[in-house]
């Protein structure tokens, strides 16, 4: 669906708006034959101050008439607009909602957030402009035209010409400017990006001293936006004077030819200044209109770069082939590379999980740890191999399927704005108190809740920005836990705890699944030896590529990657 097609629901009110405005201009076309009455009947011809008088009202009334007009019109004209806006927003909000993973990798998050913001609002403009404006600003033009030949045909030869010359110069500059006005926002993309990295890294680049690279990198993206910004500024500023010059030449010819038919008697005073008017409303109405083609233009680069959203097509998950394995999740020679790229992450994964285990993964950084996850989650598909849950491929699964399935606490603890009890509600259909209680518990997040005094309703600000990291990674695991799903997956979920905490929760997390939970396949990715030891089973990855599988003391005999990490371990806690 198309970015206008959002009009429909406002049919009547864009009908309306422009017939108002053309309304407005009906009753402005008839001032200057007005004021020319004046002149050659009530000055002139000595029609009396009540003749003039009985004129001047007239104008006022012509002036109120037009002016109730014009704002019922502008009523009309911004509810359509931002109507139109906002259903737009939305769907186009639904859309990058329904957009996998690696189609939001190939866009980009950046430009996804422009499209959202600054081209829906530019489309706003343009629908609103465009009803106010279209078809009056031509309207005028035509009409002053045309009553200026009604005027007098000599005296309006000047219009034929004036005319014809405004459109060419109006038309050549939006032929050049509309291509890059596109070329200006895709350059907006570039400095959003760089924003939005610097602000979510600012402490990273801070801890790093990179301010002054940073901050040279941004400017020299902003100084790029800014060359092509003024490009087409120079080119769209040139329609003003250009317009100016060719409309007071037409003045100038206007009142030399008026002054001679005057003068020969052709024509009264009252005619020349009608024909004057008529002149000045032209160039008022091509000023409007020329700004109107600016705002069209960057409207219409937008409308382009919002429909390519909207019109991608949904992205069809490929199907796979189910069989019997032996293990609860299988993988079988799972190989992952992003963006078809020729570097692969994952490389030829093959591991088997049997129900109620739990698994440790480790590895170092860059190793593929949260990459083998996203593949389990189904966030994205293996470049090569199968993935089999419970002897179903993984392509086969729904994403509804995939998500009653599986509880995921991820890297980086995400917490929402709003109370504790809403974020640990977060996600789950069938959850109670007594069960968000409990997953507080096993969390060690209970201390947290009596230490508020709303308890469960206490305030939580964007982020969790009152809430520190070990706080927000205690009450992401609850959240997870409260599902009570087949899968758990704990994504470096310890990373911000101390050791006493961290084992209280290992602890008290083995004995739920042992107790309450037996057929749980739990997944607990950590850089710590500490954290996974006791896991049945425990994977080690190095760049992307399993290093020993085994328990805690297999590997320790038998992987020395893992023994490395084991013996770094015991010397950062030594210290």
């Amino acid at each position: 669906m198309k970015s206008l097609s959002y009009l429909k629901d406002y049919k009547l009110q864009a009908i309306l708006a422009p017939f108002f405005k053309l309304l407005e201009a009906s009753f402005e076309l008839f001032i200057p034959l007005v004021v020319a009455d004046i002149i050659d009947n009530g000055i002139n011809n000595k029609g009396g101050i009540s003749y003039i008088v009985t004129r001047c009202l007239l104008l006022v009334l012509l002036a109120v008439v037009g002016l109730v007009s014009s704002i019922t019109a502008q009523y009309f004209a911004a509810k359509t607009a931002t109507g139109a806006s906002t259903k737009l927003r939305s769907a186009l909000f639904r859309k990058i909602q329904s957009l996998s993973f690696k189609q939001i990798d190939d866009i980009g998050s950046a430009t996804l957030i422009t499209r959202m913001t600054s081209d829906v609002t530019q489309i706003q403009t343009g629908i609103n402009m465009f009803l106010r404006l279209l078809l009056r600003s031509p309207f005028i033009v035509i009409g002053a035209t045309i009553m200026a030949f009604y005027v007098d045909v000599k005296g309006a030869l000047v219009f034929a010409v004036a005319v014809p010359l405004l459109a060419l110069i109006v038309f050549v500059v939006m032929y050049i400017t509309i291509p890059m006005f596109k070329s200006v926002q895709n350059k907006l993309d570039g400095v959003l990006l760089k924003t939005k990295e610097n602000v979510k890294g600012v402490r990273v680049i801070r801890a790093f001293t990179r301010e002054e690279k940073e901050t040279k990198e941004f400017n020299l993206e902003n100084e790029r936006l800014l060359k092509l910004q003024s490009a087409v500024s120079k080119i769209s500023s040139v329609m003003n004077p250009a317009t100016f010059v060719v409309i007071n030449i037409g003045i100038i010819a206007l009142i030399y030819v008026g002054a001679l038919r005057v003068e020969t008697g052709v024509i009264t005073q009252g005619a020349v200044v009608a024909l004057y008017n008529y002149m000045s409303q032209i160039l008022v109405e091509l000023i409007k209109l020329a700004n109107l083609i600016i705002t069209e233009t960057k409207a219409i680069a937008s409308k382009h770069r919002v429909d390519s959203i909207l019109t991608l097509e949904e992205y069809k998950k490929p199907k796979g082939i189910d069989k019997e394995t032996d293990g609860y999740i299988t993988f079988e020679n799972v190989s992952l590379s992003y963006n078809n790229n020729s570097e692969y992450s994952l490389k030829d994964i093959s591991f088997s999980v049997n129900k109620g285990e739990t698994v440790g993964i480790i590895g170092g950084t860059g190793s593929g740890k949260t990459s083998l996850i996203n593949l389990i989650c189904g966030f994205y598909e293996p470049t090569e191999g199968n993935i089999f849950v419970n002897n179903k491929n993984i392509l086969n699964f729904t994403d509804d399927e995939l998500n009653s399935e599986i509880s995921v606490v991820m890297q980086r603890a995400a917490m929402f704005r709003g109370t504790i009890r809403e974020n640990i509600f977060f996600g789950s259909v069938n959850t109670n108190e007594d069960n968000i209680m409990k997953a507080l518990e096993i969390a060690q997040a209970k201390e947290i809740i009596d230490k508020k005094s709303s308890g469960l309703d206490e305030s939580v600000l964007e982020q969790g920005k009152n809430l520190s990291g070990g706080q927000k990674q205690r009450l992401s695991i609850a959240r997870a836990l409260a599902r009570n799903t087949p899968i758990l997956i704990l994504d470096d979920s310890f990373s911000a705890l101390d050791y006493k905490t961290d084992k209280s929760l290992r602890t008290a997390l083995e004995n739920d699944n042992q107790n309450n939970n037996q057929d749980r396949t739990t997944f607990i990715i950590s850089q710590r030896t500490s954290t996974i030891e006791h896991c049945n089973k425990i994977i080690v990855l190095d760049e992307g590529m399993i290093e020993g599988i085994g328990s805690h003391s297999e590997l320790l005999k038998s992987c020395q990657t893992y023994k490395e990490i084991y013996a770094s371990c015991n010397r950062e806690v030594s210290r």
